[in-house]
């Protein structure tokens, strides 16, 4: 008898534990922020959890101003670059920081980022196609 209750205990904690398994499987894992604020200065956004909720928040022509709301943090970007063309991005803060990307093959061309928590970014772009700025955000 004694075994039999061993092997109910033991079968009845094996699911238990299995069944938790199962469900902390289910469950998606959150991605926490790879930067914030000051810490993506100067990070590739494309190498951070920064690009998963940007959006666009000013354009001038083909230049984008990008924001991430979760790392609090901006760069310039230009989808349909030329050869040669650059991207750079700077906030205000007293200062000006400039962290610009040539693009020698065109296409997808953007910046590193800046700090944009409670300060003002701008993008800047400078190419054959001509000088773009965005405005502050």
């Amino acid at each position: 008898m004694r075994s039999l209750t061993r092997k109910a205990a033991t079968v009845g904690a094996t699911l238990a534990l299995a069944m938790s398994g199962a469900v902390l499987a289910a469950v998606p894992a959150s991605a926490a922020t790879s930067c914030y604020a000051s810490s993506c200065t100067g990070l590739d956004p494309a190498t951070t959890t920064c690009a998963n909720d940007a959006v666009t928040v000013l354009t001038d022509g083909p230049l984008e101003l990008r924001y991430s709301p979760s790392c609090r943090a901006a760069w310039a970007r230009d989808q349909h670059a030329v050869p040669g063309e650059s991207v750079s991005i700077r906030n205000h803060q007293g200062d000006y920081w400039d962290y610009g990307t040539t693009n020698y093959g065109g296409g997808n061309t953007w910046s590193a980022m800046v700090n944009d928590k409670d300060i003002q970014s701008q993008a800047h772009s400078n190419g054959t196609n001509g000088t773009h700025q965005t405005g502050w955000y």
